[in-house]
């Protein structure tokens, strides 16, 4: 199996990432993980941050010229504004809807920046450089992760009226959240399991958009319209066609936990971002006394970084369970037992 660890915060000296258990013989080139990053910090409403920062990876174990050995792979992205911040102020006024005043409850802490450094979006950099290799092994198999905008503060008639709502709430200090939706194309039909609850492909799923900082909401295929519409009118038909398929996707590419070789579709719908220049009222933990919200450097909007986060955890996820269906330590390993199986499917 696949597992990966993050470690690092916002403004430390850097973001670390681990991978364990990626297959011997993927050829990895630092240039696609850096056009992943670089993504990341794009999309109309980022902040200031990003005019700093411009992310590139550096890989320090677990490759040897330019092929995975089976081994971690490491990979550091250093913060280029870590010198500004390293002797910041304590902060004492948390801000709603933020992991402050909840954090230092549980860790103890009278300086909520000992809370906020580690629970910032900032540690997605380090995902999207994880999900670049993911989906890297997912491309020996034709399988391709995309995503699109498909909402911005209750907006979707256009990107024109997106780009709008945005230098609004920009000007009025505000943030807005929005809706991405995450495809997964060519996915084979079989992997999760029905047989165990914590095997279930649409849980996983579920579970890997819904850590993604600011996510609040997820459905798969029709989500929660399938709930306002009867049977006849949701479960997709069967047809056979050379293969067995479905004449509609409102499952979303998912049946009992299992893939069933459609598209997976995936929606996260992302809450405003809680730092805003307007800022809210608040309790200093100090002195109990009524204060304004702390007011961080942040984003007006972060939707379509979100969506790229999306794509990563997404494309990780899928090729854990690629990796568990069709095991091996190496990828001519897993390629030879994945032929094998497309082979027997297509002959029921």
């Amino acid at each position: 199996m696949l597992r990966y660890l993050t470690a690092g915060e916002s403004h430390g000296p850097g973001l670390t990432a681990i991978i364990e258990g990626m297959p011997a013989g993927l050829r990895i080139n630092k240039a696609e993980i850096n056009r992943e990053l670089a993504r990341r910090q794009s999309g109309y409403g980022r902040g200031e941050r990003m005019q700093i920062e411009h992310d590139t990876v550096q890989i320090t174990s677990g490759l040897r010229m330019g092929l995975t050995l089976g081994s971690p792979i490491t990979m550091i992205i250093e913060n280029k504004d870590w010198k500004n911040w390293k002797n910041e102020p304590p902060i004492t006024n948390p801000r709603p809807g933020h992991a402050d005043l909840a954090g230092i409850m549980k860790y103890n802490h009278m300086d909520i920046r000992n809370i906020l450094e580690r629970s910032s979006a900032r540690e997605t950099a380090a995902r999207v450089a994880v999900g670049a290799i993911a989906k890297k092994l997912l491309s020996k198999f034709g399988i391709e992760i995309i995503s699109s905008v498909c909402e911005i503060g209750g907006v979707n008639e256009s990107e024109k009226l997106m780009r709008e709502k945005i230098d609004q709430a920009r000007k009025n200090g505000d943030s807005l959240g929005g809706i991405f939706e995450i495809t997964a194309k060519d996915v084979p039909a079989g992997l999760g399991s029905h047989v165990h609850w914590d095997r279930k492909l649409d849980g996983r799923l579920a579970q890997c958009l819904m850590s993604i900082q600011g996510i609040k909401g997820v459905e798969i295929g029709l989500g929660f319209a399938a709930s306002r519409k009867s049977g006849s009118k949701v479960h997709d038909e069967i047809i056979y066609d050379y293969n067995f398929r479905r004449k509609t996707n409102n499952a979303g590419g998912i049946e009992g936990g299992i893939s069933n070789g459609e598209d997976i579709v995936i929606r996260g719908a992302m809450k405003p971002i809680p730092t805003i220049k307007k800022a809210l009222n608040s309790i200093d933990i100090i002195t109990k006394k009524p204060v304004k919200a702390k007011v961080e450097r942040s984003d007006v909007c972060a939707v379509h970084a979100a969506s790229v986060v999306g794509e990563a955890v997404v494309a990780f996820e899928i090729a854990n369970a690629m990796c568990e269906k069709f095991g091996g330590d190496s990828i001519k390993e897993i390629k030879r037992n994945y032929n094998s199986y497309i082979r027997m499917v297509r002959m029921i």
